[in-house]
């Protein structure tokens, strides 16, 4: 059973959304602003959030931000504005997905099982016992932490499996395409510009091991030693 968290400040998109996700057999849980939202996931685990950008109280940016701090839940943006801006910061704060108002219902719920299947494949793939150390830098599986010579660094969802793609991907050139399709898991509704603003805030929190990540011109990327 999927437990769907719904964190938007209009009724009509409550209903909406409770509407088809029912019909999926989905439970839904809705609340109206983003400070809701990060209480209840104190207290209870979600399979997917989907948040509206604009809410009251604390807005969708900064609810996402705080949750992703206290679990791993994959979120969904959702915002009346189509701007890129929006969406690269969305992505910086550990959004997985994002969808402008007006959507296609049953779009979204092709997304939300996708997204959630997936996210289940990836946490029953994973090894839980062993971290990954290359030179400086230590991938701490169990905790989905990151360490710079010692330091940790924060890293957002999509950062640390980019970075994971990357280090199990040694040597091996990566076509933009080749990453959204293994960290995101599905086509993307956008461009590839993505890939390239997710990987330059890696690149800068890696600190003396950016390096490792390299650009393959024409191709897409390499992480390499």
């Amino acid at each position: 059973m999927i437990n769907i968290l719904v964190a938007d400040d209009e009724p009509d998109i409550h209903t909406l959304v409770k509407r088809y996700a029912e019909r999926e057999n989905y439970i839904v849980t809705t609340v109206s602003d983003g400070t809701e939202a990060v209480e209840l996931c104190k207290k209870n685990d979600y399979d997917i959030i989907i948040m509206d950008i604009m809410m009251p109280e604390m807005d969708g940016f900064k609810a996402c931000k705080e949750i992703k701090k206290l679990k791993d839940i994959p979120i969904i943006m959702l915002s009346a504005r189509g701007e890129e801006y929006d969406k690269l910061f969305g992505f910086e704060v550990g959004a997985d997905d994002y969808v402008v108002k007006p959507f296609s219902p049953k779009e979204l719920m092709a997304r939300v099982s996708v997204i959630v299947k997936r996210n289940r494949i990836k946490l029953k793939k994973e090894d839980k016992t062993e971290d990954i150390i290359i030179k400086g830098i230590k991938i701490n599986i169990l905790g989905r932490n990151v360490y710079v010579d010692d330091k940790k660094v924060e890293l957002t969802t999509k950062e640390y499996d980019i970075l994971l793609y990357f280090v199990k991907n040694q040597g091996i050139a990566l076509s933009r395409d080749n990453i959204l399709n293994a960290v995101w898991g599905y086509d993307y509704f956008g461009d590839d510009r993505t890939v390239d603003w997710q990987i330059k805030h890696l690149r800068c929190k890696l600190g003396v091991y950016r390096n490792y990540i390299k650009t393959v011109r024409g191709v897409g990327y390499k992480f390499e030693i």
